[in-house]
Order: C-alpha cells, then structure tokens, then sequence
C-alpha cells in the first residue's frame, strides 16, 4: 500500500505514466490501471486526503490478483479431502487416485492442493505460570550410543531430565532403559541434587508411571504412588496427547540433546553422567536463559531451593510393584526369577513388590509369600 500512496503522490503532482513507472519500478501498464482507478475514485484531487490502506487495498490490490491455474486434483476433491479427514497418508491417496480414477499427477501436487484446501489446524496457546518451587516437569529423551571401553558392549541410552517450572534448574542423567525400577531411582536422585521436593511433579503418560491413561481418572504405577506419599508430592499427567502441557522439560530435553550430547566422547554410563553433571552445574545453569534472561542455577540457590519440601529423615524405599500370575507349577515369574506361593492360589493374579533385599507375594492386602 505504501508503493500505491507514493504513486499517487506522484500522479498528483502531474507526472506522467512513464516517470511513475520508471521511478517507482513498477510497468507502465500499472502505472496506468492506477491511474485510472484513482480518477475513478477522486483520489488525484489534491484538496482530498490520501485514501487509507484500507481503501486502497479494496481498489487496487484485488485487482492485481493473476488469476490461479486450475489444480488437476480439481475433478477429485470431494473424494480427496474425505480420505484426508480419515487420515490417510499422500502416498496411499495417491495410489488410489492412480489405480481408480486414471490421476496422473505427483505426490507433491496432492501436498499442495491440500495445504490450500485442507490446512492444519492451528490450536491457541496459553503461557503457563508456575510460583516457586510448585512444580517440576520430567521427561525421557532418546540419548547417545555408547561403547563401554572396558568391557567393549555397544548399547542404546536414554537421558531423563526433570526441569523446576520456575527457575528451569534440570536434573539430567544417562541410562539404559525406561523401566520401573530406574524410574523411581532418577526421581530419588534428582530431590537429592535439588536437596528438596517441589510440590507437584508434571509427567507424560509413560508406563513406567501411568498405567491406564485417561483425560480424567489416569491410573498410576502403584510402585510410583508410593514414591510420592513417601517424599510427599502430587502426580500430574498431562492430558492424553497434550505434551505442550509440559512445555519446559521438552524445551529442556532438547536442549541437552542439542548442546551436551554432541561432539562428545562416552566412554560408559559412569563417565557419561559425570560429564552430564557438569555440564548442567557449569554451562546449562549459568546460561542465559532465553526465557527469563536469567542464569537457571542462581535463580534456584537464591530463591527456588528454600522454597523446596524438605527431603524426609529417611529416604523412602519404594519397592518395585507388579503383577503376577500364579502358575500350576506354584510359582510367579518376576524379572526372569521364579517366587513360590500357595497352590491354593494357581490361576491368581498376586502383587509382586520387590526391593533391593527381597521378594513379598501379596493377595490384595494378605501376605502370601
């Protein structure tokens, strides 16, 4: 709009179709169309104001629309953009359109016709606020392949990072699987590197925490209820398929997949989260964080830390729950070892909880084992 309103300026001033085209680079042809819109409308009149944009898009800039080239899926729409609702993928639409209807054309003219016609959803936002010390998000992110130098084995990691809502201070480290057990462990290490609980702990919908997950009535792990009545914290699952619910430790696991794992050499888990701790207590907690402009590290130490729960007298211990069927030969299978139990109770699903020290069958509530 500013070119057409220094066009103007210049056709007021008496010059001709040729000085606006050469001085605003534009054909003499538009300079023409302009000309004779503007005469239509009275905007050549110096004792009139300048149209506003407004105005002078209504006039001009629909007229400088170039007509659009009819897309060959044109004939198929209605049929397309059914199975795009269904949530068929390109590639399978287009071998249907091939096969059934004769279509000739690429993979890429489907994409286009149905960025045009079929656009994705765009869901608002909100920002999330979060007072001190009120909650930390955690997370799984895939990590580096290491080769353990001593004993020479090649094995797949993950990272697990928990990130305080409000200071973004993270607890990050390294390990072999998702399990359970490892859990319960990395929740217990990360209150004791913060030296406090916050006071709801936001997760995904692993099932290592969440058994069954449910927009209102998620089921939880019975072994991770445990843990937090013993440190005293809320679990809070996201929604189901809502990670931006818990937006800063998927921030946060990018971030370290981004900026610690690579160009790094792990020569085994130990010597992996040695350089992991480092990194999070030297270059990720003295940076400037993007969002608060301030270093994460000493917003914790001079704010969030004090405002944490305290950690209790005695770590709990948290045993490992599953459940287990009883076999004919009167025995349950828990991590590949067999536990006996009464015959009486063969075909029953029995509780399994595990610790460090031992095995306990449970029916229910009732010891068994």
């Amino acid at each position: 709009m500013y070119e057409y309103r220094s066009m103007l300026l210049r056709l007021r001033g008496a010059e001709s179709e040729r000085e606006v085209a050469r001085a605003q680079r534009v054909s003499r042809k538009t300079a023409r169309r302009v000309r004779q819109v503007a005469i239509a409308q009275g905007w050549l009149d110096p004792a009139k104001p300048l149209p506003d944009d407004a105005e002078l898009a209504k006039h001009l800039a629909t007229e400088n629309t170039r007509p659009q080239n009819v897309s060959s899926l044109e004939p198929f729409r209605d049929q397309l953009l059914a199975w795009h609702r269904q949530g068929i993928q390109g590639t399978t639409i287009r071998a249907a359109l091939v096969r059934e209807m004769g279509f000739t054309g690429s993979l890429n003219a489907i994409y286009r016709f149905l960025r045009q016609n079929a656009p994705a959803e765009i869901k608002p936002t909100v920002i999330l606020d979060f007072a001190v010390a009120e909650m930390a998000q955690i997370d799984f992110g895939q990590g580096p392949v290491i080769t353990d130098r001593a004993t020479g084995e090649v094995f797949k990691t993950w990272i697990f990072v928990a990130t305080l809502a409000w200071s973004r201070h993270q607890y990050a480290e390294i390990v072999r699987n998702q399990s359970v057990a490892t859990w319960l462990a990395c929740h217990r290490h990360a209150f004791e590197f913060w030296n406090g609980v916050p006071a709801k702990i936001r997760i995904d919908n692993p099932k290592c925490a969440i058994t069954r997950a449910c927009y209102y009535e998620p089921e939880v792990q019975r072994s991770y209820a445990d843990l937090a009545l013993g440190y005293g914290f809320l679990i809070d699952p996201c929604p189901v398929r809502d990670p931006a619910k818990k937006g800063r430790v998927e921030s946060g696991v990018k971030y370290v997949k981004n900026n610690f794992v690579p160009l790094r050499a792990f020569h085994g888990l130990a010597h992996a989260n040695e350089q992991l701790r480092a990194w999070v207590l030297g270059e990720a907690g003295a940076r400037d964080h993007g969002t608060t402009h301030q270093q994460p590290l000493t917003m914790f130490t001079t704010t969030e830390q004090a405002m944490l729960k305290p950690l209790p007298a005695v770590a709990p211990e948290c045993p490992v729950w599953t459940k287990a069927k009883l076999h004919p030969n009167c025995h349950v299978q828990v991590e590949y070892c067999h536990y006996s139990a009464p015959f009486a109770l063969i075909g029953q699903d029995l509780w399994a909880e595990s610790t460090p020290q031992m095995v306990r069958l449970y029916r229910e509530h009732e010891l068994v084992g």
